[in-house]
């Protein structure tokens, strides 16, 4: 990748281009290639940045979607950030709207892919079978549609990640606490414009999580993405570029 991480402050993150604000937020398995296509896309016309959330970081009793949202405020606020459109992916996407709650003055827009918040059916909150690599590539292919996108590099990735007993007792807890976290009685008071763009073969958080999140969100509109699993700016970034350039301009940013 050819984007330069920045270390500073306590944050780890990607800054490329000037203009308006993008934010992006990885899943909880995510980071920063899965959002490579676009950052390369919107850098000649915005600023587009990425923070690394601490998922497997945090102490194991702080470890929980709430933290994960003040520690983007902190980033927040370290760069001066005003007029933000946020973009989140799984559970980025639930950070997104726990912090668009608590600080709607700083978000122009949201933006959400497979999110997280009102249901999910990750990994069964457990890897009974973590030690095997065969289980760990089902497990990433099932992320996908196309089970090529899960390629060894990345079945490696996780594999490590979830044989390391530090990683893994934290991926749990975040992923408990998302499941906990449900966000079905709060999203009405999201009255900014939103964008749901959303694999129609997402098996992770599926196609009925779309609809209930544009029915409940006053100010959304809904995109489907054909032939598309949980992260349709990896699987299909083309398609997932031109919808979201289609809402930037819809809302004048």
């Amino acid at each position: 990748m050819s984007f330069v991480l920045k270390e500073e402050h306590d944050f780890s993150y990607i800054d490329e281009g000037e203009g308006p604000v993008l934010l992006l937020l990885h899943g909880l398995m995510g980071g920063l290639s899965n959002w490579e296509e676009v950052i390369e896309e919107f850098k000649p016309r915005y600023r587009v940045l990425l923070p690394m959330l601490p998922v497997y970081d945090l102490p194991v009793i702080t470890t929980g979607v709430k933290t994960l949202s003040k520690y983007l405020h902190k980033f927040i606020k370290y760069k001066k950030l005003e007029n933000i459109v946020l973009l989140g992916n799984s559970l980025g996407g639930h950070v997104g709207l726990i912090y668009v709650l608590a600080h709607p003055e700083k978000i122009r827009a949201l933006v959400l892919s497979g999110s997280s918040g009102l249901y999910e059916n990750a990994f069964g909150g457990s890897f009974p079978r973590r030690e095997s690599m065969d289980f760990v590539k089902e497990k990433v292919e099932y992320t996908f549609y196309d089970p090529k996108i899960a390629t060894p590099e990345l079945v490696d990735e996780v594999y490590k990640l979830v044989n390391d007993r530090h990683s893994v007792i934290r991926l749990l807890a975040m992923a408990k606490s998302a499941i906990r976290h449900n966000m079905k009685k709060d999203l009405h008071k999201i009255n900014m414009p939103v964008s749901i763009i959303w694999g129609k073969n997402d098996k992770i958080t599926p196609p009925e999580v779309a609809e209930e999140f544009h029915q409940l969100l006053p100010d959304s509109e809904l995109h489907w993405i054909d032939k598309c699993g949980h992260a349709a700016m990896m699987e299909h970034p083309q398609e997932f570029n031109r919808l979201l350039k289609g809402f930037l301009s819809k809302i004048g940013v």
